[in-house]
C-alpha cells in the first residue's frame, strides 16, 4: 500500500527530531544539523517568497542530482559541451560520437546537457548506459533528447547555476566543441574555477576539425587580449589544449591520470595521490622546478594521512605532499603535467 503524505510527513518530522537532538560531533551529523537550521532560519528571517522558492528548488535539485550521481562516483567522467544546433550529418557531430565512444573505451562515462546536437552525439557515442544528462528546463526546448529521455541518469534542472555545479563537480575532464553563448559560458566557468583553485586540476580539450579556426581564433584572442594585457598569467594557458581528432583528445584525457590520480587539502598540507611512486630523483626535480608553490619545507613522499581514511579506495596509493601557498593554480596544473611526464619513465 502506498505511503500517504501524512505518513511521509511524520517520518520526516521524526528524522528532523533525531538530527536536532543527537549530540554526535562527527561531520555528517553536524552537516545534517546545519542544513536543517539554515532551512528553519528562512522563517526567522522572513525571506521573500521568491527567495524561498529559489532556495527550496535549488536544494531539491541538488539533493536529487547528488542521489543520481552517487552510485557512479568511483567512475571518472567527462563533461561534453557544444552547440545543440549541430545536425547529425555534421562532421562535428560525428567527431563527438567518436569521442564519446573512445572515452568509454578508456573507462570514462560522459555527462552532457541531454539535448540535441553535440549533446546527443556524445550520448550516441558513449551509449545511454554510460551517459548522464543534466538537462535544463527551457520554454522553447522539448526536453531531453529521445536517446536518453527515460533514463534514470537524466536530471532536469530549472536553474543554470545548480546544473553547472554538477557539470564540473562530477567531471574529471571537459571537452568543448564549437557552440554559442551557452558553450562559452560553460567553458569560461570551468576555466575560472580551475584558475581560482575552486575546482581541482583536470584536462580541458577544445575540439576543432583540421583546417578550421573556431578555437584557434578564440585562442588567439586569449593570448593577444587577455595574456597580452596581463589579465591572466602564462601558466593559465596550461588549462586547455586544442585537439584535432577524437583519438588525440581521448589519449590526452587518459594520460592526465596516468600517474596523477587526485589531490586533497588536509590542514596545511596539499596531498597528491599517485598511480605509481616517483623516484627520489623525480621528487628532487619537482622541488627544483616548483619551489614557488611551496610555502615552507619541501615536497616529500608520504603515506595516507589520517584525515584521508574516509576515502578507503585511495589509501594504498603512493603520495607526495607539501605546504601549498595557493598562489597559482596554473602552476599547480603544470606540476601535475610534469608528474605525468616523470611517470612515463617508471
Amino acid at each position: 500500500m502506498a505511503e500517504s503524505k501524512a505518513d511521509k510527513l511524520q517520518e520526516t518530522l521524526k528524522i528532523v527530531e533525531e538530527v536536532l537532538t543527537n549530540n554526535k560531533k562527527d561531520l555528517r551529523s553536524l552537516l545534517y544539523k546545519d542544513i536543517i537550521v539554515n532551512a528553519l532560519n528562512c522563517k526567522r528571517d522572513e525571506l521573500d517568497i521568491l527567495d524561498l522558492k529559489v532556495i527550496s528548488r535549488a536544494m531539491a535539485e541538488f539533493r536529487h542530482a547528488a542521489c543520481v550521481f552517487k552510485p557512479y562516483r568511483a567512475v571518472r567522467k567527462v563533461s561534453m559541451f557544444g552547440s545543440a544546433r549541430v545536425g547529425r550529418h555534421s562532421s562535428y557531430y560525428q567527431l563527438a560520437v567518436k569521442l564519446g565512444r573512445l572515452l568509454v573505451d578508456n573507462g570514462f562515462m560522459v555527462i552532457t546537457g541531454a539535448a540535441e546536437g553535440i549533446m546527443r552525439a556524445g550520448i550516441e557515442g558513449a551509449g545511454p548506459q554510460n551517459s548522464f544528462g543534466v538537462n535544463i528546463l527551457l520554454p522553447f526546448e522539448k526536453g531531453p533528447t529521445s536517446i536518453i529521455r527515460d533514463d534514470p541518469k537524466v536530471v532536469k534542472f530549472k536553474y543554470f547555476f545548480t546544473r553547472k555545479i554538477f557539470f564540473v563537480m562530477e567531471a574529471d575532464a571537459i571537452a568543448l566543441f564549437p557552440g554559442g553563448f551557452g558553450t562559452h559560458d560553460e567553458g569560461f566557468e570551468v576555466l575560472t574555477l580551475l584558475q581560482t583553485g575552486k575546482a581541482p586540476p583536470m584536462p580541458v580539450v577544445l575540439m576543432e576539425l583540421p583546417g578550421e579556426q573556431y578555437w584557434e581564433s578564440w585562442n588567439q584572442f586569449i593570448r593577444k587580449q587577455m595574456l597580452g594585457r596581463r589579465f591572466i598569467s602564462q601558466e593559465d594557458l596550461s588549462f586547455y589544449k586544442i585537439m584535432h581528432s577524437a583519438e588525440e583528445a581521448a589519449d590526452w584525457i587518459r594520460s592526465y591520470y596516468s600517474t596523477y590520480n587526485s589531490m586533497r587539502q588536509v590542514g596545511n598540507q596539499l596531498v597528491l595521490r599517485l598511480e605509481k611512486e616517483l623516484s627520489d630523483g623525480d621528487i628532487g626535480k619537482l622541488n627544483e622546478l616548483f619551489s614557488d608553490l611551496v610555502e615552507s619545507g619541501k615536497i616529500v613522499k608520504t603515506s595516507a594521512l589520517n584525515a584521508e581514511k574516509d576515502e578507503p579506495t585511495l589509501l594504498s596509493k603512493p603520495r607526495i605532499a607539501f605546504k601549498y601557498n595557493r598562489k597559482s593554480a596554473g602552476r599547480l596544473n603544470e606540476m601535475v603535467l610534469m608528474i605525468n611526464e616523470l611517470g612515463k619513465t617508471i
